[in-house]
């Protein structure tokens, strides 16, 4: 059996960790290479940076930032933010990242997931997915969910899997910061389209939803933000209560 990951989120603005709800009202949480330093201490598998108004701001991801954060890392950084074209990608992964997450750009040219999966390898390519409900059905929003668009969640996660992409960061607007619970109907419906792993986002608030998550969704990763920096859940805690309840995870 393939052990569960926990994947903390560093959502970086302007060099400094933050965490909003629904990805609005940003409130800052710390320095991103002590808090990275932090949680591969207390045992997280990997760890996702987010350059979360890079996109918005049309510029690139603060590399600096990036380079600095993974020295102090041996487990897999990923990083994403205002990767647009495959000099971004290759970059991003020269500064130290292991994959990279590509979601507007994704969107605004399809070409980029093929071209960026061939030159580096799929397994370094992490296509991001933020939803929402609209109605009756689930949208992909871009731009730090400030942009809707009209492609369908589920159906889109089963495109990007077809251009290469080796994994799917899906994420909940909806859900996000709320600690209310990860949208399981959302993150069902797609992990159970696709082959490649997902790795699950938006609402974690304590230990029953991570189990939740895992005993009835398909995914290979949980990931959360606030309930970390906040020191509310410890990262071995929700393993060992997650090993008792018969979910595999690394200790």
């Amino acid at each position: 059996m393939i052990a569960k990951r926990i994947i903390p989120c560093l959502d970086v603005r302007d060099g400094r960790v933050v965490k909003g709800v629904r990805f609005t009202d940003l409130k800052d949480k710390g320095d991103p290479v002590e808090l990275a330093s932090r949680y591969e201490d207390e045992g997280a598998d990997e760890i996702v940076f987010l350059d979360i108004t890079a996109s918005i701001e049309g510029r690139r991801t603060l590399f600096e930032v990036v380079k600095n954060t993974a020295s102090v890392l041996s487990i897999p950084l990923t990083v994403g933010g205002g990767l647009r074209t495959l000099n971004d990608v290759s970059y991003a992964l020269s500064s130290g990242a292991d994959k990279v997450s590509i979601n507007t750009a994704a969107v605004e040219d399809e070409k980029l997931i093929r071209n960026a999966s061939t030159e580096f390898g799929s397994q370094s390519i992490v296509v991001a997915i933020d939803a929402k409900r609209i109605a009756d059905k689930y949208l992909v929003y871009t731009r730090s969910g400030t942009y809707i668009t009209d492609l369908e969640v589920v159906s889109w996660a089963k495109t990007v899997e077809g251009l290469g992409a080796g994994e799917i960061l899906l994420t909940s607007i909806d859900m996000d910061g709320t600690r209310l619970g990860y949208d399981i109907e959302l993150t069902k419906a797609v992990s159970e389209s696709v082959k490649i792993p997902v790795i699950a986002s938006g609402g974690a608030g304590d230990l029953r939803h991570f189990y939740e998550l895992f005993s009835i969704c398909n995914v290979d990763a949980a990931l959360a933000a606030g309930v970390f920096h906040d020191g509310i859940i410890r990262i071995y805690e929700l393993k060992t209560y997650l090993k008792n309840l018969g979910i595999e995870v690394r200790l």
